[in-house]
């Protein structure tokens, strides 16, 4: 009878080693990554020979076009498993292979650096990385053997950074924004924000500005910006305005809680990422409305907000936000004043949304005739305190494009409080726990009312099912690694069992 022992020994190893490899198992398939959309326009980098008589590795590159070394990791991360054009792949961050595509983080600068969409064809780099022009959505990329001039940014700075805005921010020939000096901060006290940051503040949430650029040199927006970029001329940094209201949206969005005497953002613990879309003179086009969708999405920003240089009814401006819709992105626009076809997502299972917003005062007046029924929630628009640029301070602004600035602070707060939901799921929650304006809800002029940021994070909604990456529904593999983690744990239960089972029957025969 002793004898046998080892055997159940034996058979309890063996459950735990099968235990063990559906674990590691669940752990691989939840590491892989959907292949890069070949259509997909990115930031990226043709790896050279070597580099200042040195070969080529990722620290030495994320030093140079990130402002750190330790960001290595992200452009590994980006680039890991993905077949090059030589037919291998990255394994290691100290082997690359001449002529590699590293596809790079947005906030990359640099000689070297391209953005547009990655030649399908083998790359014959140069012994030396030679500056190469940013091409915009719709144009060619320009390739590393025959690139035009262009001027060479500073390193940008990680999202964590307060970054030194360049030379691109000068406000020569700039027509600026006039904003009151009038202080009236009704729609902070009216929305109760502070009421929502027991529950989110925003944390670990990208929201794009898409505007006239934001100053990341004000104070309370430091550390909250990252260098962004600018459409209007290809190359240029996001990170610095003359206008005025890319810098008043985001101070609405994200303003540091900690200084005296100035308005706070809905989402202060928020990363604002700034594209500028609009020249100094004002006007925008609408190529580069929907070059700066592109660039949010390819970014990484799961909330859009976009300002009213924004043209909805623009075919390049809606087969962009279609591109939008058909990833997890919340995309807040001001309700539309004229007839306009609204975009959708071209993908059946596509958890894009669109939310339309409409601007009102004090006294509940829109500040604009938008279309009947386009409005679906209403947000503080007129007279709402912002930050402007410089040293400009804290100004009273009135229009659109501030109410869709708290909305899509309000959508950065339940993003974070709620990463299991998806885009549609956040609009959603925007909208059912709005506070009712109007004869009757939804009303064709307000939607579903005011929004509601604390009751938003706090309300329990019926019928609410988590499918975002954070549940286990999800996209991202955690269901299916429960399971396997389930049924793992099953069998090593249940050999444990048999086993004890038959160790008894032979005790006692």
């Amino acid at each position: 009878m002793l004898a046998k022992r080892p055997n159940v020994g034996r058979l309890l190893a063996g459950m735990v080693v099968v235990c063990c490899m559906v674990v590691a198992m669940a752990g691989t398939a939840t590491a892989r990554k959907a292949p890069l959309d070949p259509q997909a326009y990115v930031k990226y980098y043709v790896v050279t020979s070597e580099y200042q008589g040195q070969p080529e590795n990722l620290t030495a590159i994320a030093t140079r076009f990130l402002g750190s070394g330790e960001r290595s990791a992200e452009i590994y991360n980006l680039n890991a498993g993905r077949v090059q054009p030589d037919g291998a792949s990255l394994t290691d961050p100290a082997r690359l292979n001449r002529g590699w595509y590293l596809v790079l983080p947005w906030d990359a600068v640099g000689e070297g650096v391209t953005y547009g969409q990655i030649p399908s064809e083998p790359n014959k780099p140069t012994t030396s990385p030679r500056p190469s022009g940013t091409a915009k959505p719709g144009t060619a990329p320009t390739s590393a053997t025959s690139p035009p001039p262009a001027t060479s940014p500073s390193p940008s700075r990680s999202p964590g950074q307060s970054p030194s805005p360049s030379g691109t921010g000068s406000t020569a020939g700039c027509t600026a924004v006039a904003g009151s000096s009038s202080r009236s901060d009704w729609a902070q006290l009216r929305l109760a924000i502070d009421g929502a940051w027991d529950l989110s503040r925003g944390n670990g949430v990208m929201v794009a500005v898409l505007d006239s650029g934001v100053d990341g040199r004000i104070e309370q927006l430091s550390g909250r910006v990252t260098v962004g970029a600018d459409v209007t001329v290809g190359n240029g940094r996001g990170d610095t305005d003359c206008l005025g209201t890319g810098t008043a949206m985001a101070s609405i969005i994200a303003a540091n809680t900690g200084i005296q005497q100035t308005p706070v953002g809905l989402a202060p613990d928020a990363t604002v990422l700034p594209v500028r879309m609009v020249g100094r003179s004002g006007t925008a086009r609408p190529t580069d409305a929907a070059n700066a969708i592109e660039v949010a999405v390819s970014a990484g920003a799961s909330v859009v907000a976009l300002g009213s240089h924004v043209d909805l009814s623009a075919p390049a401006v809606a087969a962009s936000l279609t591109t939008a819709l058909n990833h997890d992105v919340v995309v807040v626009a001001g309700a539309p004043t004229k007839p306009v076809t609204l975009p959708a997502a071209s993908e059946p299972k596509a958890t894009g949304a669109l939310l339309l917003v409409g601007g009102v005062g004090a006294d509940n007046k829109l500040v604009e005739e938008y279309q009947p029924d386009a409005v679906e929630v209403v947000a503080p628009g007129a007279d709402v305190l912002g930050i402007g640029p410089g040293k400009a301070g804290t100004l009273s602004y009135s229009g659109t494009r501030f109410a869709v600035a708290f909305v899509a602070g309000q959508a950065a707060l339940v993003r974070a409080a709620y990463p299991e939901l998806n885009a549609t799921q956040i609009e959603e929650r925007i909208r059912d726990t709005a506070d009712a304006l109007g004869d009757q809800t939804p009303d064709g002029r307000y939607g579903a009312g005011m929004i509601n940021p604390a009751v938003s994070l706090a309300r329990t909604l019926e019928g609410e099912q988590p499918t975002g990456a954070g549940s286990s529904g999800g996209s991202g593999g955690g269901g299916g690694m429960a399971t396997l983690v389930l049924i793992g744990v099953a069998l090593l239960g249940g050999g444990a069992f048999l086993a004890l089972g038959l160790h008894r029957r032979r005790a006692y025969s």
